[in-house]
């Protein structure tokens, strides 16, 4: 009997039930829970998200960490859709808390109901079954700007901007000093953060000014060493009791006649005292008694005072630095590498323009300001004679004019470096400085640019910036030019250029020299184009293809460049080029995308009837730069 009972099968199906029925209720408990446990999850960190945002908008803009606090929590509650957050563990730790540098950091701890796990635990004899789950939202507090107005001074900037009826330059110091404003009163609402927005001011055309000020910084060749110091000079012209001698790679002033002089070190600098012009005289009396009539045998008639004085003459300087320093030799004018004088060349040598020979026959120098003092015909010798530069000029000879004589091609106001615009103070110094700028000279691009990063550099020349690896700070070079780049060739301004220079003298210092220990001038270095085609068109092409290498330089070492063209047209071949060159040179907006929803370029072609619009658009993408999430 009791093998029949085990060989019988029927109701089995009913047991056979009867036991799969809980792991069977169980899973579809499991997966109905786990379902809703997954959408609460999602919609926890979503709203987590934007609370995240909302709250480090909040905090930024003055709110204190109670306030900042509350405003996240109502925020992420509002966002639960549905969902019962009230018991929800809440947590806001801001960047001043503790480690976190500039983060923000939100969690949350939710406590999940289950449908049906409940159940399925009270029939295995489970305790209540609740489960909770954590979720973090971080927001990197990106509330420090540091920017460099790199701005166009050129002398088109004289002209009338289109549809506006003013001169661009007008329309630019408005639209400039209106984005500082702009973004100073943003600034000012930053209560937990010191010099949140600070602004420096380049102004550019055919040079770059650093500022006398600046004659004796630790970063200026102040010795002479570079190797572009001396390449316009001919030392071996002086006379040899009046020589100028290298040695140990500064030269010295050497031989009896240069009297307590002697042994003095020779720069551009000591050059610009050396070049004299008499400022006045007056009579130094000497008054003797001596013979004053003789007899026909030679013995003394009679005797009487005689004065045998002479003229005391006193000098003046014929002209000071005014404070433009020439390009870098290549690589060196291409990037932001620290001056220093065990490496001569990233010293930064001041601009001296040389005189050039007077002579007239077959047209006039570019540039003669002082008499060459030599009996040669030769207009290149003429020109590098250097014993002309310690004699003085005459009487009735003026001081040089600014942007004259040895400053040619200064023409701009000096670098303002980077000053806290949410004080007073520092904005009136940066709106200042904008309305004392001044359209004169060509237009040099890259020189102005190179000084834009500078600036915001915490490294030298201008240590004002933050240091590049403090997070929660961005630095932006903004470029606005109105032309492309121009260098000159003297006769296509009118002049001879009997001396080979093969250009003016300017930034990159003459053309016809090539950089010392290379092949050909330092205009050409790091470019394809021709080596021997000195023209005004290959210039423009050189210094285009360096403004685009040092873009990209910049760009690698996370500067963000935003750039600005004035009233250039497509349909023109070189402001086209001009155009192109801006446009790729700029970084892709962190924010906004093209119409191919790509990163849009932080490029802007405006004209003179909306700059100012332009710039207000500037002006939000400077405040987007705050908050990066």
């Amino acid at each position: 009997m009791f093998r029949k009972f085990l060989r019988d099968v029927r109701g089995d199906y009913a047991i056979a039930t009867a036991v799969a029925i809980i792991p069977i209720l169980g899973s579809l408990a499991l997966a109905v829970d786990y379902t809703e446990l997954s959408r609460e999850r999602a919609i926890v960190q979503n709203a987590l998200d934007a609370a995240g945002i909302a709250a480090a908008r909040y905090y930024v803009e003055g709110a204190s960490k109670d306030a900042t606090t509350a405003y996240a929590k109502d925020f992420f509650l509002a966002n639960l859709n549905g969902i019962d957050g009230g018991g929800a563990k809440f947590t806001l730790v801001l960047p001043n808390e503790g480690t976190g540098g500039g983060v923000l950091t939100i969690s949350a701890t939710h406590s999940f109901k289950p449908f049906f796990l409940d159940g399925f635990t009270s029939l295995i004899g489970s305790d209540k079954a609740v489960l909770d789950f954590q979720a973090e939202t971080k927001v990197r507090l990106k509330n420090t700007l540091e920017v460099a107005l790199v701005l166009d001074n050129s002398g088109s900037m004289d002209y009338t901007g289109s549809g506006s009826g003013k001169k661009r330059i007008v329309l630019l110091r408005d639209a400039a000093k209106q984005l500082v404003s702009t973004l100073a009163a943003q600034a000012d609402q930053l209560k937990q953060v010191d010099k949140p927005v600070q602004f420096s001011l380049v102004p550019f055309a055919a040079s770059v000014n650093v500022g006398p000020s600046n004659a004796t910084a630790a970063w200026m060749d102040v010795d002479g060493r570079s190797p572009i110091h001396h390449e316009d000079f001919d030392w071996t012209t002086m006379p040899s009791t009046k020589k100028v001698q290298l040695s140990g790679g500064i030269y010295y002033k050497k031989g009896a006649d240069w009297g307590a002089e002697e042994n003095q070190k020779v720069t551009r600098f000591t050059m610009f005292n050396d070049v004299k012009r008499v400022t006045g005289k007056s009579w130094v009396a000497d008054m003797q008694y001596v013979c004053t009539s003789y007899r026909s045998s030679g013995s003394c008639r009679t005797y009487g005072w005689v004065d045998n004085g002479a003229y005391q003459y006193s000098y003046g300087a014929f002209a000071g630095w005014q404070g433009c320093v020439e390009a870098r030799p290549y690589p060196y004018n291409l990037n932001d590498a620290a001056p220093l004088t065990a490496t001569p060349a990233t010293l930064f040598v001041p601009m001296f323009a040389p005189d050039e020979t007077d002579q007239t026959s077959g047209g006039s120098a570019p540039n003669s300001w002082w008499v060459d003092v030599t009996t040669s015909s030769n207009a290149s010798t003429r020109q590098k004679y250097m014993p002309k530069y310690f004699t003085p000029a005459g009487e009735g000879t003026s001081a040089a004019a600014a942007s004259s004589g040895p400053n040619d091609s200064c023409t701009t106001k000096p670098i303002t470096a980077l000053v806290d615009v949410s004080v007073a103070a520092g904005k009136k110094k940066i709106e200042d400085a904008i309305d004392a700028m001044t359209p004169l000279g060509a237009t040099n691009v890259p020189e102005g640019l190179a000084w834009g990063w500078r600036t915001v550099s915490h490294d030298a020349p201008f240590t004002e910036g933050r240091v590049e690896t403090e997070k929660g700070n961005d630095k932006v070079v903004i470029v606005l030019t109105d032309g492309a780049n121009t260098y000159y060739t003297p006769s296509s301004l009118g002049y001879a250029d009997a001396a080979a220079n093969k250009s003016t003298y300017s930034a990159y210092g003459y053309t016809g020299l090539k950089q010392p220990g290379e092949s050909y001038t330092r205009m050409f270095m790091g470019t394809t184009v021709g080596k021997t085609t000195y023209s005004n068109d290959n210039y423009t092409s050189a210094m285009t293809q360096q403004m685009n290498a040092l873009c990209e330089s910049a760009k690698a070492k996370g500067i963000i460049v935003m750039t600005v063209s004035l009233d250039l047209s497509t349909s023109k071949s070189d402001e086209k080029a001009q155009i192109d060159a801006l446009k790729a040179c700029s970084s892709n907006s962190r924010f906004r995308n093209d119409s191919s929803g790509s990163p849009a370029k932080l490029y802007w072609n405006a004209t003179g009837a909306n700059l100012s619009d332009k710039f207000k658009e500037i002006a939000d993408e400077l405040s987007n730069l705050r908050i990066v999430g």
